[in-house]
């Protein structure tokens, strides 16, 4: 899908089982663990309604629906090998017309955040290179948890570049203003539970887009940082749940964003509108002590 530029910036554009096996449990055990998308497992319920079979004796088959497990937090899992660290691939998106990724220009000029000394760091609300302006805004922390979607373990030495608009909607590197400052950006690797995690500011919405956070991942720190754009496994981008945006935006400092708010919904943005269980993160805090968002990402590794 493509992503709609800011007003007044740069523009871009198992081994097989006996065909009998023990009965109709079994069957369905080995239906569940071997589905290809785990959802459908849901239209095979009414069968084991059917011959007596209780939602818990199913239940006992393994695997979840894959909606419901993604939505949840991760940022305590230490698990890499449970089917209940199993989450599935999240959709690829755009990167957008700001990425800071080597891929686009502004103002005639390459811009590569990348390559910025002192861009792998967790604390992303400065700017590191020719200025040390901090972004204003409610403080956020955003904690990623890594995990193969297909063998559901959790992905450590992946390094992921996350960045985002300020709360004014603005990009560092692009925007009118602050195309000088590098702030809401920078790249963590993944530790042994497949974890990152990012101090931040909660961004602001800005027209036509629904409040987002993009981020890219690569295989490891050197390729995210050393070599040309393009080497990234997975591109994507998440989002919050309305609640916590209202009560974000019903603060001063993010009275541009009500508006904005109110002009679009998941329904109607261009990367959402396909459906958010995947890309929706876990929300906690409060507009006086600050936010802290998680989200468990698969991808196929």
């Amino acid at each position: 899908m493509q992503e709609q530029p800011l007003p007044d910036t740069l523009s871009e554009t198992d081994p097989p089982r006996p065909a009998h096996g023990e009965g109709l449990v079994d069957d369905l055990q080995t239906l569940i663990a071997t589905a290809p998308d785990r959802r459908q497992v849901l239209r095979w319920l009414g069968i084991g309604a059917a011959n007596g079979l209780s939602l818990t004796m199913l239940g006992a088959c393994g695997g979840g629906g894959g909606d419901a497990s993604t939505s949840s937090s991760s940022s305590s899992s230490t698990s890499t090998s449970t089917s209940s660290s199993c989450v599935s691939e999240i959709p690829s998106e755009t990167s957008g017309p700001y990425p800071g990724d080597g891929t686009n220009t502004s103002s005639g000029s390459v811009v590569n955040a990348l390559l910025l000394s002192g861009i792998v760091r967790s604390d992303i609300r400065s700017s590191i290179v020719g200025s040390s302006t901090t972004a204003a805004g409610i403080p956020l922390t955003v904690t990623l948890t890594l995990t193969n979607a297909s063998g559901c373990t959790a992905l450590s030495g992946y390094a992921i570049y996350l960045w985002h608009c300020t709360r004014d909607g603005k990009y560092s590197m692009y925007s009118s203003g602050i195309t000088s400052e590098n702030y809401l950006r920078g790249v963590q690797v993944t530790d042994s539970n497949g974890q990152v995690s990012f101090t931040t500011i909660f961004p602001g919405c800005y027209s036509g887009r629904m409040t987002h956070i993009h981020f890219e991942v690569y295989k490891t720190e050197t390729a995210a940082t050393s070599t040309p754009a393009g080497d990234q496994v997975k591109t994507s981008q998440f989002t919050f749940p309305l609640a916590t945006l209202n009560e974000v935006y019903a603060t001063s400092a993010y009275s541009a964003s009500v508006a904005n708010l109110a002009a679009i919904s998941y329904a109607t943005d261009n990367v959402f509108s396909d459906g958010t269980s995947l890309q929706m993160a876990t929300v906690t805090g409060s507009t006086s002590a600050g936010y802290a968002a998680t989200l468990s990402v698969g991808i196929s590794a």
